[in-house]
């Protein structure tokens, strides 16, 4: 099966509980994320989102329960399963190489395509074969999309957080992803850098399927299909925007409204 003719993915998150000792951080998190579906997975603080994340992402396992991704037949995938399988994911720490510019950053994600290869940008090489030029041109485009390719010879210390963020999520779509996970993507973004964010997160769904954790809720309600509420670990509501809008028991926990 070639790139162009892989399906989109989906994914089933079914009885998740995690433990830390006698600590019970998720019990029994259920959610699905559907064929170019916009997925939010949102609560409070320590209601167990970064831990739902870092299960689905394959950097801790589940106590019980399964991650599964049906187009795979597999479940409970590690990060390097994840990434040769078309998973792209975001963390919120950025996670960007400090000597690498912007533009070799985001070349590199493109190692985890199959047969991703050797990229001589990593171990600061002129880019000279053929495959190089073609993934620098890919490079700029990503940059570009995002606005921010007058950073492209930049370090990532030398950019602001927000720039930041956007070449983060370049360097992801390198990877060509089914599945998009995004871990606070609108963190540290201006109001018109949140709004032209929006529309690139709109328009990847004709491609992609997408999950993200997000704590600003006037930049996700808009843009989700669905929203996911956790709260002390447990998943207290499920639906659209419009539905978790007015959940009594999202008010109370989310908000702080009295039910």
């Amino acid at each position: 099966m070639t790139e162009t003719t892989q399906p989109i993915l989906t994914l089933d998150v079914e009885g998740v509980s995690v433990r830390f000792g006698g600590l019970l951080a998720l019990s029994d998190v259920s959610f699905s994320v559907a064929a170019n579906e916009i997925v939010g997975l949102i609560g409070p603080n320590g209601a167990g989102k970064t831990t739902a994340f870092n299960v689905v992402c394959g950097f801790l396992a589940p106590s019980s329960g399964s991650v599964r991704f049906p187009a795979l037949n597999a479940e409970n995938l590690g990060p390097s399963q994840l990434a040769k399988a078309g998973i792209a994911r975001t963390l919120q720490g950025v996670g960007l190489f400090d000597h690498l510019t912007v533009v070799e950053n985001v070349m590199a994600g493109a190692q985890s395509r199959p047969g991703g290869g050797f990229l001589a940008g990593l171990f600061g090489l002129p880019v000279s074969s053929r495959r190089e030029r073609a993934l620098l041109g890919e490079a700029m485009t990503e940059l570009d999309r995002l606005g921010i390719s007058s950073f492209a010879k930049a370090l990532p210390g030398g950019i602001p957080y927000g720039i930041a963020k956007k070449v983060a999520v370049a360097r992801a779509l390198m990877g060509r992803p089914r599945l998009l996970m995004l871990d606070e993507p609108a963190s540290g973004l201006d109001e018109s850098e949140l709004s032209e964010f929006a529309q690139l997160i709109t328009q990847l769904r004709e491609t992609m399927s997408v999950l993200l954790v997000e704590h600003n809720m006037d930049f996700v309600m808009p843009l989700v299909d669905r929203l996911v509420v956790l709260d002390f670990g447990q998943v207290i509501a499920s639906g659209t925007p419009d539905e978790i809008g007015t959940n009594e028991a999202v008010l109370a926990a989310y908000l702080g409204v009295d039910q």
